[in-house]
This record gives structure tokens, C-alpha cells and sequence, in this order.
């Protein structure tokens, strides 16, 4: 598409930087205009079809959901645990960024509907494979201990392997999108720390890199996440080019 022309033939951050100047200065909506896309865009038409709100903290590939979500209906409020309410869950933690600050807190390209009560649970911590568990979710997502084998000893939250990938090209779309700024996020907050390694370029810590890379490769782009980003360019015109282009994050990462 005419949309990554100014990409063309580049690799490496030579590439990132032009996708950043094609993705930037995006249309900023407001906070509470992610209710508005979630009621048209977050709708499960891929697993139970049941134009539901489409939770990847709850959703059950495989089967019955344990709860659904009627949109708009079900906008947090108030929960108490899961299938209460569905909320907006910034997948790349606000904190990381310094709080409500335009216009990342409210970029749908990081901000997924989510169950309130999960949304709670995971917090800022940040994403990887979780060795032992101390909580998890109605469909397995995990709060828990890092592997061993991760590269990071802390708190992590796992998501389900569905849905692993959308939340990494979410990610390579936060480093590229606000690579002018996010160098200067990494001491925000002590999981920014973590994942963030102060760097405009690599962005990512190793062991968070390598984590993304993996759960990008294992999990390829879905017709759900296509879908979504043709309606992010409506919504706020832009949209993710590691949902359009995959093998970008090879090009500009893999070394």
C-alpha cells in the first residue's frame, strides 16, 4: 500500500525512523473516545461471533467463554472480580509513559477493552512467560513469578499464546510511534525500568526484546488484528505497521 512508500528499501532504524514519520502526529481523540471504538471495533466477530466486546484477558478460543460483555451495557463502574465489567486497559502501562499524558493514554493502538477486574490484576507489570503462577484468569492468563529462563527475575503477567503476538506488535508500535520521546520513559516506574532500556532505537531491554521477537514469531498476525487496525486509521488516522508488514520487525530488529 502507498501508505509505507517512504519506507521502501530501508532497513534497520533507518526503517523505524521512517515509519515513525509516517505513523506521528496521528488525529489524538480523547480518553473516553476509546468507548466509541471499542463499541464498533473490539467486537468478537472470530471466535464465538456473537458481536460480544472481544477480551483478550477472557476470551476463550477453544469454547464457551466463562462471561461476555454486551457493549456499552458493561462499561466499568465498579468490580469485584472477574465478568463484573469491561474497562480500558493499557497494555504499555500509563505509568511507563508519566500518567494520563496526550496522546499516548489514549491510542488505541496500545489500549485494548479488557475485563476490569484483570485489568487490575496485571497493572503495570510487565508482560513474560510466568514460571509459577500465583493467580490466573478464567481463560489462563497468569500473574506470577518470571521463568527461569526469561532474563528477568520479577513479577510478570502472562497472557493466553492467542493473543501474545497482538500485544508484541503493540509494543514495536509504542517504540516506533513515540520513538522521539520513549528514551526518556525508562525511570518513570520501576517496570518501566525493566522493559525500557532508555534508547530510541532498541528501546527494549534484551530480555523484553527477545520476548517480543519470540511471541511475535509464535503468534503471526490474525484477521482480528488486520480488521482492528483498518478501523485505528478511521478512528485516529494511523496505524500499525507491524500488523501490516511483520517482517518488519526483523528488518529493523532481528539483529
Amino acid at each position: 500500500m502507498t501508505y509505507y512508500k517512504d519506507a521502501e528499501n530501508l532497513t534497520g532504524y533507518a526503517l523505524k525512523t521512517a515509519l515513525f514519520n509516517i505513523i506521528k502526529d496521528h488525529s489524538s481523540r480523547s480518553y473516553n473516545a476509546l468507548w466509541d471504538f471499542y463499541e464498533e471495533y473490539e467486537i468478537d466477530s472470530y471466535y464465538e461471533n456473537d458481536g460480544s466486546i472481544l477480551d483478550m484477558y477472557s476470551e476463550n478460543p477453544n469454547g464457551t467463554d466463562s462471561y461476555n460483555y454486551e457493549k456499552v451495557t458493561n462499561q466499568c463502574g465498579n468490580y469485584r472480580g472477574e465478568g463484573s465489567c469491561y474497562n480500558r486497559e493499557h497494555s504499555f502501562p500509563k505509568s511507563w509513559f508519566g500518567g494520563k499524558r496526550a496522546p499516548m493514554n489514549s491510542d488505541v493502538h496500545h489500549i485494548v477493552a479488557s475485563d476490569g477486574y484483570v485489568n487490575g490484576k496485571r497493572g503495570n507489570l510487565p508482560y513474560g512467560d510466568v514460571g509459577a503462577a500465583t493467580w490466573t484468569s478464567s481463560n489462563g492468563s497468569k500473574v506470577g513469578s518470571a521463568a527461569s529462563n526469561l532474563g528477568f527475575s520479577g513479577t510478570v503477567f502472562e497472557p493466553i499464546d492467542e493473543f501474545k503476538g497482538d500485544l508484541a506488535r503493540g509494543y514495536f508500535y509504542m517504540a516506533t510511534r513515540y520513538q522521539n520521546v520513549i528514551g526518556s520513559w525508562e525511570t518513570n516506574s520501576s517496570n518501566s525500568n525493566a522493559v525500557l532500556d532508555g534508547s530510541s532505537d532498541v528501546v527494549f531491554e534484551p530480555w523484553a526484546l527477545k520476548l517480543l521477537m519470540k511471541w511475535h514469531r509464535q503468534d503471526p498476525v490474525s484477521k482480528k488484528e488486520t480488521d482492528r487496525n483498518a478501523g485505528a486509521q478511521k478512528h485516529q488516522g494511523n496505524r500499525n505497521p507491524f500488523i501490516d508488514h511483520p517482517e518488519y520487525v526483523d528488518v529493523i530488529w532481528g539483529n
